[in-house]
């Protein structure tokens, strides 16, 4: 039996990102296309950022996770190119990163609100975060420090 587009799509879409679990590699723009040619399937990533160490794990967990659904023949491309943009982010994605407390990128800099208290008296801490792609801000509302999702 073999699977359709649609349907490889949605067993990505349970595929969390490591670093940030509340969030798809679908809904945070890694994946960059799925082709099915019989019982072949090609997924297309790109990683968010040149020597981003999550991409061996991501892949291991589409591949892990695809081997789960019976796919047995599967290609992973990985492309540079174009980069990945902060476009990329599902509005899904959005709301997931900052129900979990990252301020989501936007285009104007900076985060627009506090993930926690909805305030938007906000400062940044420092330009590096978490992880490379984060930034470290505070509210100075309610005093709490978040991640907020660099713009790319």
């Amino acid at each position: 039996m073999g699977v359709t587009e649609a349907q490889v799509w949605d067993w990505l879409d349970a595929v969390p990102d490591p670093e940030i679990p509340v969030i798809s590699v679908v809904d945070l723009g890694v994946v960059r296309g799925v082709d099915v040619t019989g019982a072949a399937v090609k997924v297309t990533i790109t990683p968010t950022y040149s020597g981003c160490p999550a991409m061996s794990v991501i892949a291991l967990d589409i591949e892990t996770a695809l081997a789960r659904q019976g796919v047995t023949d599967l290609t992973l491309e990985t492309r540079i190119a174009p980069p990945w943009t902060t476009d990329w982010l599902s509005d899904k994605g959005r709301a997931r990163l900052e129900g979990y407390g990252i301020a989501p990128p936007r285009a104007a800099g900076g985060p627009e609100r506090c993930p926690r208290c909805r305030s938007t008296a906000v400062e940044r801490v420092s330009q590096f975060g978490s992880t490379p792609c984060k930034a470290q801000w505070r509210c100075t509302d309610c005093l709490e420090p978040f991640d907020y999702f660099k713009c790319i």
